[in-house]
């Protein structure tokens, strides 16, 4: 199976009306996937793999960027526009991502795009 791509840009302003009529079926719910499944997941800055732990608490492992050289726990919180309001577990093109570790919370640049591997299309770590 090919990886499906998800990118959209998320130009309006965080108001609460234009995040309630927003279209999010550019990007993914962790709660939806299966443990194992892989997110390639390209920022303005960076690119990261996330290897889906388990998907209703959303715990992954993550590698990429400046923070993350090696696999690395963590959870991802959402989606935001860096304001108030977050799309939780979710991970969507022209938003933020926003992890959390043991450490402390990463909130990445603008996603361009999400790219889902279901597991029975890769190899497991």
């Amino acid at each position: 199976m090919k990886p499906r791509s998800l990118s959209h840009g998320a130009g309006a302003a965080a108001t609460l009306e234009t995040w309630t009529a927003h279209d999010w079926s550019h990007g993914v719910l962790l709660p939806h996937l299966a443990p194992h499944d892989r997110l390639i997941v390209r920022t303005r800055n960076s690119t990261y793999e996330i290897v889906v732990i388990v998907p209703y608490t959303p715990s992954v492992m993550v590698r990429g960027g400046a923070f993350f050289p090696d696999f690395t726990p963590a959870r991802v919180a959402g989606s935001s526009l860096g304001g108030g309001f977050l799309k939780l577990h979710g991970v969507y093109a022209g938003f933020q991502m926003e992890l959390v570790t043991d450490d402390l919370p990463i909130i990445t640049t603008r996603v361009r795009t999400v790219s889902v591997l279901p597991t029975r299309d890769v190899a497991v770590m």
